[in-house]
């Protein structure tokens, strides 16, 4: 018997995540990045990690063309980060009122992030709508803070006792 739809993205929802945006840049064009809850690791030897990208998205299509990516692991002060990488906005605007820089393969990498994750796309594999994109980590950087969370279609903080 298939699940539908609603009762699938219903049980999603009790599922929390840490809140990511992925970026990417070749040589000469414009940044692209997109907000992702799917994201997970995969490997520690090799270092890899994984994140879903719908296969209408910008940003996975320049992924696929430079071969490179950037994870910026969202902390909690990012929330309106989040909303503006979600979408209903240009690539330009995302980008036009955070700070960033490239990174070592010219991925943006968001100042105020909580850790970000470099990578070199080793594998994508389609699984319905979107792309598993596999990527071996080549730069890690971590600051201190707290991550954005989002469960049952909020964010959420974590309580420290």
């Amino acid at each position: 018997m298939a699940v539908n739809e609603q009762d699938f993205k219903n049980a999603l929802r009790m599922w929390a995540s840490g809140v990511t945006v992925v970026t990417s840049k070749a040589d000469g064009q414009a940044p692209k990045g997109m907000t992702a809850t799917s994201f997970s690791s995969v490997s520690m030897d090799p270092p890899q990690i994984l994140v879903c990208i719908n296969q209408k998205a910008d940003t996975g299509e320049l992924i696929q063309d430079c071969k490179h990516f950037a994870v910026n692991i969202l902390n909690t002060d990012q929330q309106a980060v989040s909303n503006q990488f979600a979408g209903g906005s240009s690539q330009e605007e995302r980008f036009a009122s955070i700070a960033w820089h490239e990174g070592d393969h010219n991925s943006p990498v968001l100042e105020d992030a909580l850790a970000v994750i470099e990578c070199k796309l080793e594998q994508q594999v389609q699984a319905g709508s979107h792309w598993i994109m596999v990527g071996n980590v080549e730069k890690v950087t971590c600051k201190e803070g707290d991550p954005l969370l989002y469960f049952d279609g909020a964010y959420r903080e974590l309580i420290h006792s």
